[in-house]
């Protein structure tokens, strides 16, 4: 039996075993003697007591979830007993007649499951307090009112009704737009959950723990969800139900990003700290969103109230960061976050690992001899990002926000081999910049009526000097895009029953493309521009007495200089089935303008080969998406089932968008996918313990009907994906592993191991078999990580993190392809290996 059989049953049984090593004891009354062993079992302390004092005492014994605090409060209110902590000794007595009573009371807070909340903010009267790791918190006896915030959960003013002395739990609730309603709490991990119309929302404040993650990643987290996967690793290549990376919208507080990672895309250029909420819709999208026919990832880091000033600086095996949020009245505030690598300066492991996936020695393959060409390199990289906002609150009904986000990689790498005719050596060069701004009012007329008014920028660019070691030569490249847009937003409720949501948006892209090559000599330059007007509207229809839930919407598009006119409508039903299932049924239309090709694979070693450009309507049509899912969700005693079937046509595609390594790399044509899979998810909750466990099957087929064959296998297709883990989380402490296994990506082989001769009108080429006939070995990764979290001075707490991708140290193939030699008289075989075991480790202390 292989090692990933033994891990993936030994996952299994731990999933169908934990219920009867995990179950809750009856709630009877119970020896005092007994409970007090117990509590000192739960929370590692020793109670030291008389004997007579305990003996002839019983009671219901208190939840054992409660903080230690909590059950002794609890139990003092039943006995008249009073304790003593010192460290881990608690000492148990009886008071004297002469004790003064204290004058005070306690509570503690927890979330809508019952989960412990800590760093709830606590107002009573003119006293500001912060709750501790365990939410606990003690206030004067005379206070009966108290104010609780916490961030992403609706504030609360709790009135104290228990006369009888016990430690109140106020449980507080998400913080969820009302259009968003929540079907499951806690999918995968604290902190995800699926909303109402079928989309997901992650929030970072509350996020829990997930295999290999150290930090609140959302384009890594996001891979967890069942039809997400990336094919190469990286959070730039995300595929979502089979469509590429260029296929989804990815936003910043209304910002369009063209860049999603650093480290070409092993890390996310999105700093963890600073997201309130994401929303990730792959079907069912709201009518407000266009320009993607995959997903929608919109990040958002508009916080509802000011907040009292927090920060953290932090630092892992690859960058330090710092994030500071400043109030500066109570009405307003400023938030800065900033975040650089160091790996220019000194090389820890973590870095080494990526680089080697990243910057890997190709081994290339002689067909004919298998011999082998080894490239030698070296680098000096570092990366960095920085976010700033301004929130100010006007008269109680505007909130004013100004964002800024900066993001940048710097490559400069060197490359040597031995060729023919001696030591060959070329410097190259890749500057990745982003810079973005965005200012928005947000405006609550009544409690029916709202408005949201934003207006932003967005400037990308690519320098890139590619050297090519092959040959003697060199190719400049540059990508520039200047986006900029305006949007309005209006909603209405109308009486108990109907939301009313309509909007305009206004969307200016320009893309400047130059290419110059040294051999042989020849240079090209390209700008476009696209000017997109777009009216939405959406209806949603939500009875508080009814079973049915109901959003319906349409969003028109007008493209300016194509002079194109056409409707994208989208619906989503719920049925409620009972208390415990719920049944979803999606569909939408969505289109897309810009997307990015490849026009030479080998573009700066294949690193960063993609360039975006926009559709012309002529040879690049405007992309067009279909899509409708069928499925449900049922919740019941701590098990959650979801599950999904979907069908997927995106039409308008390129041949130079789809990254072809074979007989298609230099053909230029369009055509479309046609997509068709499943998708399941089952967890289930053992008091401290999460298991789960999910599948996706998808069948992803081209048609080209310009190409022979025409119909042959998506180059993203992956039939089988399994995801699975065990998370562990109480208290301070957060333990989470997992394994994601997956087919292996098709690839073309050549139909003969020696290449067809070069002619009077032809150079030497590669006569390839079928198309994507063939697939790569299954790609496993087990991955673990910890986390624990302790207060170390009054509103100060140290977390500390430890994660290690990878921890068999599978070797697995992630691409294959084949080419020629520098002398065109040999087909080589290039393979791109997986990422190899890899730590890392994290330390922040929070304020």
């Amino acid at each position: 039996m292989t090692q990933y059989a033994k891990c993936f049953i030994l996952v299994a049984l731990l999933f169908f075993l934990a219920p009867a090593c995990l179950a809750q004891p009856g709630s009877e009354n119970t020896p005092l003697k007994k409970i007090l062993a117990d509590i000192a079992n739960q929370h590692h302390v020793k109670f030291n007591f008389a004997e007579y004092d305990i003996a002839s005492r019983s009671l219901y014994p208190p939840q054992v979830r409660w903080p230690l605090k909590a059950k002794l409060a609890y139990i003092t209110s039943r006995t008249s007993l009073k304790f003593k902590q010192s460290g881990v000794y608690v000492t148990v007595y009886l008071p004297q007649k002469n004790d003064i009573p204290l004058k005070t009371r306690c509570a503690f807070i927890t979330d809508e499951n019952g989960q412990i909340l800590e760093n709830a903010i606590v107002t009573f009267g003119t006293t500001q307090l912060l709750t501790g790791a365990d939410g606990y918190f003690e206030f004067p006896e005379n206070i009966t009112v108290l104010q609780i915030e916490q961030a992403g959960y609706q504030p609360v003013q709790y009135k104290i009704t228990d006369t009888r002395g016990d430690c109140s739990e106020i449980r507080l609730n998400p913080d969820v737009h009302e259009l968003q309603e929540v079907v499951a709490e806690r999918y995968i991990a604290t902190g995800i959950s699926l909303n109402k119309t079928g989309g997901y929302n992650i929030k970072p404040a509350k996020f829990g723990i997930l295999p290999g993650l150290i930090d609140a990643d959302v384009l890594k987290a996001m891979q967890q969800l069942p039809g997400i996967n990336s094919s190469d690793e990286t959070v730039n290549n995300i595929n979502v139900r089979g469509g590429t990376h260029d296929q989804n919208l990815f936003t910043w507080n209304g910002i369009r990003l063209f860049q999603t990672g650093h480290f070409f895309g092993l890390i996310s250029a999105l700093n963890p700290n600073i997201a309130q909420n994401i929303e990730i819709y792959k079907n069912g999208t709201p009518a407000m969103y266009g320009e993607s026919v995959s997903s929608n990832v919109n990040i958002t880091a508009h916080p509802e109230t000011i907040n009292p000033t927090s920060g953290s600086v932090g630092l892992n095996m690859i960058s330090a960061d710092v994030y500071a949020a400043v109030k500066l009245t109570p009405a307003s505030a400023v938030t800065v976050t900033a975040r650089r690598s160091f790996t220019d300066a000194l090389s820890l492991p973590t870095y080494t690992k990526y680089s080697d996936r990243i910057f890997q020695n190709t081994v290339v393959t002689g067909l004919n001899d298998n011999s082998q060409l080894v490239y030698k390199n070296s680098k000096s990289f570092y990366f960095y990002d920085f976010t700033g906002q301004y929130h100010l609150i006007i008269k109680d009904k505007h909130q004013l926000y100004g964002d800024f986000i900066g993001i940048k990689n710097n490559l400069d790498f060197t490359q040597a081999t031995f060729m023919p005719y001696g030591l060959a050596i070329k410097n190259s060069n890749l500057t990745q910049t982003t810079l973005g701004g965005n200012l928005m009012l947000k405006s609550k007329w009544s409690a029916t009526q709202s408005s949201e008014i934003s207006g932003y920028s967005s400037y990308y660019n690519v320098d890139a000097l590619n050297q090519s070691i092959d040959v003697n030569g060199a190719t400049l490249q540059q990508n520039v895009i200047n986006d900029a847009g305006l949007r309005f937003i209006y909603n209405i409720k109308v009486g108990n029953h109907y939301t009313l949501q309509g909007g305009y948006s206004y969307n200016d892209t320009r893309i400047t493309n130059r290419d110059r090559t040294s051999i042989p000599a020849s240079e090209t330059y390209t700008r476009q521009q696209l000017n997109t007007h777009a009216f939405s509207l959406q209806a949603d229809y939500a009875p508080s007495d009814s079973p049915i839930f109901i959003q319906g919407g349409l969003r028109i598009n007008y493209i300016q200089q194509l002079k194109l006119l056409y409707a994208e409508p989208r619906i989503n039903l719920t049925y409620k089935a009972g208390e415990s299932v719920k049944i979803q049924f999606q569909a939408e239309s969505k289109s897309q303008t810009a997307l990015q090709v490849v026009s030479l694979q080998e573009d700066f070693l294949g690193i960063e080969k993609r360039r975006w450009i926009l559709a012309n309507d002529a040879s690049v049509p405007v992309l067009h998406s279909s899509q409708a899912a069928l499925g449900l969700v049922f919740r019941k005693s701590g098990w959650l089932v979801s599950w999904d079937n979907f069908y997927k046509k995106v039409s308008g595609i390129t041949t130079e968008s789809q990254t072809f390594q074979n007989q298609f790399e230099k053909e230029t044509t369009t055509g479309s996918y046609t997509v068709t899979g499943t998708e399941f998810l089952i967890q289930k909750q053992f008091k401290q313990f999460y298991i789960w466990f999910s599948y996706a099957y998808n069948r992803n087929n081209y048609r080209f009907d310009a190409l022979f064959p025409s119909v042959f296998t998506n180059n993203y297709e992956q039939p089988h994906t399994v995801n699975n883990g065990i998370t562990y989380e109480w208290k301070r402490v957060k333990i989470a592993l997992g394994s994601k296994i997956m087919s292996g990506r098709p690839y073309t082989r050549p139909l003969v191991n020696v290449p067809v001769p070069a002619t009077t009108n032809n150079p030497a080429s590669i006569e390839y078999n079928y198309p994507n006939g063939v697939r790569l070995g299954t790609y496993t990764q087990i991955n673990f990580s910890a986390g624990y979290t302790t207060p170390i001075y009054k509103k100060v707490s140290l977390h500390a993190g430890i994660s290690v991708l990878n921890i068999l140290n599978s070797k697995d193939i992630i691409n294959r392809y084949y080419r020629l030699n520098a002398s065109q008289d040999e087909i080589q075989m290039v393979d791109t290996y997986s990422l190899s075991r890899t730590p890392n480790a994290v330390i922040r202390i929070m304020f």
